[in-house]
Order: C-alpha cells, then structure tokens, then sequence
C-alpha cells in the first residue's frame, strides 16, 4: 500500500494543477481580447484622408472592481491627453433591503445596492484611439462598445455655399437701399429683409464652427457599474422583539431548506472530484487484485 500513496498524490497534484492552469489561461485571454476590441479603426484618424471630415463618438458600458477608483482614472485620462469633462453622474441603485430585529431594541439592516457612474468626456480627435486604450484597462466585462463615425464634409460645404451666395445678396441689397431706398416704408421692408439674410450667413456660420468643434473632440460617453454591494447596519429597534419571533413552522421549514442547502453542497462537491474519487477506486481494486495473488 505504501507504494501507492506517492502516486496517488502526484496524480492528484496534476489533476489540480493543470485545471488551475487552464482556468487561468482562460480568463488571460479573455481579459486581452477585451482590451483588444475595445478599440476600432473607426476611432483612429486617417491624415492621408484630406477629403472626409469625421465626427468620432464612442459608447461604452463595461463592469470594473470599483466604480470610484475607476472614475479618477478615467477622468485623469481624459484630462492628460488634453481633453476634458463634461458629465459625471455618480450614483447609487438599491436592489434590497430587509430588516432583522437581533434584540429587543436593535435591527440589522442590510442593503443591497449597485454603484455606477455615467461620464461624458471630450478627447482630441486624434487621440479617441489612444484615450479608448488606456480606458480598457480599467474594464473588468464589457457590456457593448459602440464607435461612430460620421462624415459631415459635404454639411460644411452646404454650409459655406450658403454663408457666400447670402453674403453676395446681402451686399446687392444694401447698395440697392443706399442708392434707391427712399421712402421710409421701402427702406424698413428691405432692412427687415437684410436682417434676416444676415440671420441665415450667421447660422450658417455657427453651424459649421460647432461642428468643427465636434470634429476637433470626439465625445466618449460610458456608463460603468460594480457588482452588487451588501452594507450592514446596526439601527435602533423601538418595536418589541417578540413580535418578530419567527414561528414554529417557519423555522422548520428554515431548518428543511438548510439541510438541503447542505445535502447539495456536498453532491456537487463529490461531482467536482469524481476523477480524484475514480483514481482511488481503481488503486484499492488493483491493490486487493495483487494482494489477492500473494504479491
């Protein structure tokens, strides 16, 4: 029999190991594909391209180990890569609470709540791809990442062609009112009618430097979450103790549903080591086998 126990134990410490191995190798790999397709050529810019204007947006929703400490970082991010801040909503969601009186006037109170974090973050242009990368790292499971980008070159061409034929008809008519305006009530119509050719080149304008702004910095919307939290409390309890005794069938059926709980366990515990158990079956039938023999 002593010759058995060594290798009993070697095959169940490569049983062990190898399975820690590969679960390990798993979650690597699935940690830097995350990282990996966080990112997208949609983010990236192309100086080669001198005809397309693009206006980059991304959208993330991913899970991280603290919500808070990922905030600063993300927030710092965006600021040393000459960016900035534009929403930052940190909050909480309570999923549940419940109440359990422990004496006659104390209760511990546990709530269960999520914390998560919408931000907005504006980023240069040409760092998104940059600013995306070092966003990953904080990622524990990405929920979905959405990259868009949207060619706005012919919109500011309409909008320049307008701001020049409105400046051209703007200057014909105010020739028109210095040479032919007159009569006061021709003069008012066609300063009205000015005006509000002036109004059109001015929207124009404004139209084009906002989207140039936009162009300029791409915006980075994300929403993060943790997982679920659970905080204790003791609070005070003015209510007598015993009318939250729980009764006797309640607490039979507690004690029914523990001992399942239990019986479970241990079913799946025997499942997990099946081949532990399998090993050791085979070595006491090859033992008897040979003991059987004389050997």
């Amino acid at each position: 029999m002593k010759t058995y126990k060594p290798l009993l134990l070697i095959g169940l410490s490569l049983l062990l190991a190898n399975c820690n191995t590969a679960s390990r190798e798993d979650m690597d790999e699935v940690y830097n594909n995350t990282k990996e397709f966080v990112s997208s050529s949609a983010a990236r810019e192309n100086k080669a391209d001198t005809t397309h204007q693009f206006i980059r947006t991304a959208n993330l929703k991913f899970k991280v180990n603290s919500v808070i400490e990922s905030t600063y970082r993300i927030e710092e991010t965006a600021v040393r890569l000459g960016g900035f801040v534009t929403l930052t909503n940190l909050a909480a969601t309570i999923n549940a609470v419940n109440t359990i009186p422990v004496s006659a006037d104390s209760s511990l109170e546990t709530k269960h709540y999520v914390v998560y974090n919408t931000i907005t973050l504006r980023v240069p242009n040409n760092l998104l791809d940059s600013a995306l990368k070092e966003i990953s790292q904080n990622i524990d499971f990405l929920d979905h990442r959405i990259i868009q980008a949207e060619d706005v070159a012919l919109e500011m061409l309409s909008n320049r062609m307008i701001q020049k034929r409105t400046a051209q008809h703007e200057s014909r008519v105010t020739n028109a009112i210095n040479s032919q305006g007159k009569k006061l009530t021709e003069t008012v119509f066609s300063e009205d009618f000015l005006l509000r050719k002036k109004e059109q080149e001015d929207n124009a304008k404004l139209s084009n430097m906002a989207l140039n702004e936009q162009i300029n910095f791409s915006t980075i919307t994300i929403t993060m979450y943790q997982r679920e939290t659970v905080r204790r409390e003791l609070i005070a309890n003015n209510k007598n103790i015993d009318v939250y005794e729980p009764g006797l069938v309640t607490k039979l059926w507690d004690a029914v549903k523990c001992g399942w709980k239990a019986l479970e366990a241990m079913f799946v515990f025997f499942v997990r080591i099946w081949p532990l158990l399998l090993l050791v079956a085979v070595s006491f039938v090859t033992f008897k086998k040979y003991r059987n023999r004389g050997i």
